[in-house]
């Protein structure tokens, strides 16, 4: 597998300045001003108790070399202890509420980016891998929560510099001039490491969302790679992704762990100049053991917050990075615009296609070569030019066609999942861009070809579309659907879990079961894209007899894959290549022996009983030698 394969930046990845970053980061803590106030309060006295600890040790020592106070020796002691266990209990407050804060603050996050990936359009989650969306909403604001403690942690170290560079100036000035000596030193090294920081830490993090892409995907499909015995080609293909996440990373370990040998060489330097400066007054007289003492041990209380400082911001460019993925992904808005507030309280069901034209992708997408090639043929194309077709209220059409001919995306426009770029489609001869889209989308039921049920129990996947539905409403809605005697026979009734993606019950009661649940929303639009193509035949028959009284006066837009289906609508269309070709019921287009007779022919005649017989007789006409 190529190195770089999937570290490239999204179509809807921006780049940030850092000042707006934080700008914005700070925005997620004003909610908790309260809860700041208390964690600055207990970071100011705990940098107070660490920082005059060593201050007590000095005295002590001086005190050592001159008069030998006991009295004021224990007192000393006492204090030190005293303070040592007072920074203990306000560090102890101060991580309480500062982890209080931060988690909120990732909370808030996360509901912010999941709101947004929520409103996007199926457009989106054409273009994107669903793992490295998930990578941004989980990874990503987790690496920003450790940024956000990292950043309390060197703000407690700013304190503990200043109160002790303030005791050390005034004490010995040339000792402290020395040790200030080596702080430009230090920011320099930290500075020069701040963008290659920033791009291992982006590498690290898209690796990673590759990653966890491959293995989302890998674990949907893992009845298909066992079935084809492909187990061994995806382990391979995860050690490829896996090796250059690991290889990311390394490189980002690098930078990271190479930091700190190289403040330590500057710590080193000061910690001989100490020594000699300071080793040469103790021995002259000039300075006071306590004093030299107080410097000696300071060096590492003033350097270690230096160092913490200074390898911060390349830690804290890591945090930058992961917000700026985080704040991409919410600031990318939706194709299909829904800030319009027009709420119906019913729907007739007229709908018109007002000379529609639309495409899968932007222009500006399709002329992108290396785009195009991994895109499919029907998202390069323009799937509908110059379309207009008008279905009147409580009629039932059926929609016939070749696959690809754009009849699935009929369906798609209608419930708003794609947004068309030319042209309209009107309700009740209202735009569907000026209703409110969750108040719209109430009044269109959607049954799929292929069921997806939640791991839940099925009284809850049935009721996923009116939450306050009672039971007895719930067995109305399966008895509408063809029947609701196969419930009994399930371990626990309506209350059986039947684990994720319904593989508790058969294809056909997956089936029924989405049937239940868009009729108990009662919707005034019905949409039926191929819902019986992957059931049984008896449970075909159950669903084709509830589809008798379900479509009854209301507007049913069906996508044929069934003979049932073109036998018993008010209108049948065909599309080819998205325009219609021809229009009518079933007897009016066989008579005229076009487009739609070679799809009888070749799609529905076969289901018909009178095909079947005469093809019995054909069979033993052959083999009686007739």
């Amino acid at each position: 597998m190529g190195w770089g394969l999937g570290l490239g930046s999204e179509e809807y990845d921006r780049i940030y300045r850092d000042r707006d970053l934080v700008r914005r980061i700070i925005s997620y803590f004003v909610d908790h001003k309260l809860q700041m106030s208390v964690v600055i309060i207990f970071l100011t006295l705990t940098s107070f108790a660490n920082s005059l600890s060593p201050l007590l040790s000095r005295e002590a020592i001086n005190e050592l070399e001159t008069t030998r106070d006991w009295g004021y020796l224990l007192l000393l002691i006492l204090l030190t202890f005293t303070l040592n266990g007072l920074g203990w209990i306000f560090n102890f407050f101060r991580q309480r509420n500062s982890s209080l804060v931060i988690g909120n603050v990732v909370l808030k996050l996360r509901q912010d980016v999941n709101t947004a990936v929520l409103n996007h359009d199926l457009s989106f989650y054409d273009k994107y891998p669903t793992g490295k969306i998930v990578s941004r909403i989980n990874t990503d604001s987790q690496d920003f929560g450790q940024t956000a403690e990292l950043t309390m942690q060197v703000i407690s170290s700013f304190l503990i510099v200043f109160v002790v560079l303030g005791a050390l100036l005034t004490i010995n000035i040339p000792l402290t001039i020395t040790v200030l000596g080596m702080v430009p030193f230090i920011f320099i090294i930290a500075l020069a490491f701040r963008k290659v920081a920033r791009k291992r830490t982006l590498e690290g993090q898209r690796a990673l969302a590759t990653v966890n892409s491959f293995v989302q995907e890998s674990v949907s499909g893992i009845s298909i790679a066992k079935t084809f015995r492909q187990e061994k080609k995806l382990y391979n293909k995860f050690n490829g992704v896996n090796e250059q996440s690991y290889r990311a990373n390394l490189r980002r370990a690098y930078v990271f762990n190479f930091i700190f040998p190289a403040l330590s060489i500057v710590q080193g330097v000061a910690l001989v100049l100490l020594m000699w400066i300071g080793g040469e007054g103790t021995l002259g007289g000039h300075i006071k053991a306590g004093d030299f003492y107080l410097f000696f041990q300071s060096l590492w209380l003033f350097f270690f917050p230096l160092l913490s400082i200074a390898s911060f911001w390349p830690a804290f460019q890591a945090g930058l990075a992961a917000s700026e993925r985080i704040f991409a992904l919410i600031d990318t808005p939706p194709t299909v615009l829904q800030d319009e507030d027009r709420i119906l309280d019913k729907i007739h069901g007229k709908i018109e296609f007002v000379k529609l034209g639309f495409s899968y992708v932007e222009s500006s997408d399709i002329l992108d070569r290396e785009k195009q090639n991994y895109l499919p043929e029907i998202a390069r194309a323009k799937v509908f030019s110059n379309f207009s077709l008008k279905i009147n209220p409580g009629e039932s059409l059926a929609i016939v066609g070749h696959t690809g001919a754009g009849k699935s995306s009929l369906a798609k426009l209608i419930a708003r999942f794609y947004e068309f770029q030319e042209g309209d489609i009107t309700i009740d001869e209202i735009s569907i861009r000026n209703f409110n889209l969750k108040a719209y989308r109430k009044h269109i039921g959607i049954i799929p070809q292929t069921p997806f049920l939640w791991a839940d129990t099925l009284e809850n996947n049935i009721k996923y579309s009116k939450p306050s539905a009672t039971k007895d409403e719930v067995l109305w809605a399966l008895e509408q659907a063809g029947g609701a005697d196969w419930v009994e026979d399930l371990p626990n009734g309506l209350e059986t879990n039947i684990r994720e993606r319904g593989a508790l019950l058969s294809m056909g009661q997956r089936q029924l079961v989405v049937f239940a649940r868009t009729l108990l929303e009662n919707p005034s639009i019905l949409i039926l894209d191929e819902a019986t193509a992957s059931v049984d035949p008896f449970t075909e028959t159950r669903i084709q007899e509830a589809l008798e009284k379900t479509i009854e006066g209301r507007t049913s837009i069906i996508i044929a894959h069934r003979l049932w289906t073109v036998r018993h609508v008010d209108r049948i269309i065909v599309i080819d290549h998205g325009k219609i070709v021809e229009k009518g019921n079933h007897e009016e287009l066989m008579e005229k022996g076009g487009h739609y007779a070679t799809l009888y022919d070749t799609y529905f005649r076969h289901q018909s009983l009178d095909y079947i017989e005469k093809t019995r007789d054909y069979i033993k006409a052959v083999k009686e030698g007739n």
